[in-house]
């Protein structure tokens, strides 16, 4: 039966923004419906520089217009539980940028609305729709690398300005926020459980947040995972995956291009595997649709999302106090 494709509003004219557009018009069942701002002015030039056919002036009076399906929010970390929950009780589903959260009761929270509203949330993860993390999950789990021992990964960059929403505490500011949270996820989607026991240690900046973040996260089974994050470092993205038998390497796991191929070292011989190409946001558009319009279970689950806000929150409070917790 056909269909009318989802209307989508962007809450908010971040930058992030640009990522979701051509996707969303690639899409045969989704449409870039509306932008909103904090002022009309703002909102009706982004809406007249990415040719977006509305413009609101409030992201209140974008949430009140019925034509409205989904909305994206990307706005800043602090305000993703609020709006997020705004938006649902508005009737509108969402795809809200990472963290999802800041607490695991913001999580609760966002899943009550949901639940009471009949619509979905999901978190925007865009790595997890790739077909290169998909593929690593099978060679993991076919067993190609044995018995699973270690998975280590990196995501850092050098911020070239003090003057930054990543840099502002009150704002879920911090490294581990903002791109520690992919290789904490990676693990946890590898190795298919949540860890037992965290330990963090930091480097404070000049406003408080953690200019850079290492980790160490222990799994049942003697399975661990360990990251670093950063600010203050060139610009760094590698995860490595380590079996009883042989090693996964993976040269671009959180924001995979078009040409990407990973290695698999194993019996002394290396194996390049050529990974099918896929634009890297596309994935998450249209796993949402599929949650919409036919009722599949989105890839990124609330549950799945809480616990990685549960190991952050953790690995926070380890860094902290200076010693393990226990999750």
């Amino acid at each position: 039966m056909n269909r009318k494709p989802l209307n989508w509003g962007l809450l908010s004219t971040a930058n992030i923004n640009r990522a979701l557009i051509k996707p969303l018009r690639v899409s045969p069942r989704n449409c870039l419906a509306a932008v909103a701002s904090r002022s009309q002015a703002s909102a009706e030039a982004y809406a007249k520089e990415w040719k977006i056919p509305r413009a609101f002036g409030s992201y209140e009076s974008l949430l009140a217009d019925p034509e409205i399906d989904v909305v994206y929010n990307s706005l800043p970390n602090h305000l993703h539980a609020e709006w997020t929950i705004n938006a649902l009780e508005a009737g509108k589903h969402v795809l809200c940028e990472k963290p999802l959260a800041l607490l695991p009761a913001e999580v609760d929270a966002m899943e009550a609305a949901a639940i009471k509203n009949g619509k979905l949330v999901a978190e925007a993860f865009m790595y997890r729709h790739h077909p290169q993390t998909l593929k690593v999950k099978e060679l993991v789990e076919s067993g190609a690398i044995g018995k699973l021992q270690l998975v280590r990964g990196s995501f850092t960059f050098k911020m070239t300005t003090e003057v930054n929403i990543r840099l502002v505490p009150e704002m879920g500011g911090g490294s581990i926020w903002d791109v520690g949270c992919y290789p904490i996820s990676y693990a946890r989607f590898i190795v298919g459980t949540e860890p037992l026991e965290v330990f963090g240690q930091q480097v404070t900046g000049s406003t408080g947040i953690d200019d850079s973040f290492f980790g160490q996260m222990r799994f049942p089974g003697g399975v661990y995972a360990q990251f670093d994050s950063g600010f203050r470092t060139p610009f760094r993205t590698h995860l490595e995956i380590v079996g009883s038998e042989g090693t996964l390497t993976l040269p671009a796991p959180f924001k995979p291009g078009l040409d990407e191929k990973i290695k698999l070292q194993r019996s002394g011989k290396m194996e390049t595997i050529k990974i099918p190409k896929q634009e890297l946001y596309l994935g998450e558009v249209e796993d949402l649709a599929d949650a919409i319009l036919l009722g599949k279970a989105p890839r990124v689950s609330l549950a799945d999302s809480r616990a990685n806000v549960a190991a952050i929150a953790a690995l926070l409070e380890s860094a902290k106090i200076g010693q393990p917790v226990t999750l």
